[in-house]
């Protein structure tokens, strides 16, 4: 009888959100994927997210990435099941689920499969846009799976890049990289060795699941921007050690960074938050000659953010 009364006398809860696959698919772009990625990286000098706990499945792979940060809290569930295109489905998926920060109830589901694509690349425009040279011109891409693409094009939304070079393990799909890069932003993109691409690139973009370097430390220019993408697990790596010694570490979250992310191969170097950067509370680039690198583990905030962003979307579209 008392937990009758508890119950009919506590406000009725508003019946949870479910934005779908193909609804996010529609809502989601780079404006409103740069922006929400803005929002998480400034709430993140506040906010808190946990650690990733990381679940394996034989060749399957979730990893499971919460926080909270003033109203948003909640947990992103991404997935990786490589044999999922021998059934015509993506082999990455993502679900973001919010609770309400009153109650802890369900407040929204949101599958961002497409949109987390969109939200990663939107951390590697932001770092671009906070860290590289005004005048970068010169991009290369180093992976050409369907990521790659994503960041590619968030990139040069933030720089007025001119040439694209691609660099990828098999030539025919480093062929076809470049020219889907062609279509899709209109610039010139060509494949390239690596030691040529990373020697003539104003900006790097490493966007693999490499477990070993993927260029030497020496073929780095002064000036150079690198944004390395892939890392997000232990034993993962994209980038020679011997480069720490001659750049300045960016990342999105230190200790993450130095537990999964590209920094755990780093040795005792403590990289900055780019949050810290955007508030003012720590200095990026200094000089034009500086080499910077930016590590992107992915954090729970990003994902917060992203999924409250399509929900006002969402919202608004369905009252117009």
């Amino acid at each position: 009888m008392t937990d009758t009364v508890f119950r009919a006398n506590r406000p009725p809860a508003a019946a949870p959100v479910l934005i779908t696959e193909s609804e996010s698919a529609s809502l989601i772009d780079e404006e409103l994927a740069l922006l929400a990625a803005r929002e998480a990286f400034l709430a993140s000098a506040t906010g808190t997210a946990f650690p990733v706990v990381i679940g394996q499945i034989s060749a399957n792979r979730f990893t499971l990435k919460s926080g909270a940060a003033g109203e948003l809290v909640g947990v992103k569930v991404g997935s990786f099941w490589p044999d999922n295109d021998k059934v015509g489905a993506p082999r990455h998926n993502s679900t973001i689920v919010l609770l309400d920060p009153a109650t802890g109830r369900l407040a929204a589901v949101v599958e961002a499969g497409t949109a987390n694509a969109y939200r990663t690349a939107a951390a590697d425009a932001l770092a671009v846009d906070t860290l590289a040279r005004r005048d970068a011109r010169t991009l290369t891409v180093i992976g050409t799976g369907n990521q790659a693409l994503y960041e590619v094009r968030a990139v040069t939304r933030v720089r007025p890049i001119e040439q694209v070079f691609v660099v990828g393990r098999r030539a025919d799909a480093a062929r076809d990289f470049a020219r889907d890069v062609n279509a899709y932003t209109g610039l010139p993109a060509e494949p390239a060795e690596t030691r040529t691409a990373v020697a003539a690139a104003d900006i790097v973009v490493t966007a693999t699941t490499a477990r070993g370097p993927l260029f030497e430390a020496a073929w780095v220019a002064p000036g150079t921007h690198i944004s390395a993408m892939g890392a997000d697990g232990p034993g993962k790596q994209e980038l020679p050690p011997e480069l720490y010694d001659r750049a300045r570490l960016f990342c999105d979250l230190p200790d993450q960074s130095r537990a999964i992310g590209e920094f755990q191969h780093a040795g005792p170097a403590v990289p900055t938050p780019l949050g810290a950067v955007l508030t003012g509370a720590a200095e990026g680039r200094c000089l034009p000659d500086d080499i910077t690198v930016f590590d992107s583990s992915g954090f729970a905030l990003q994902d917060l953010t992203l999924a409250a962003a399509l929900l006002r979307r969402h919202n608004t579209q369905e009252f117009l």
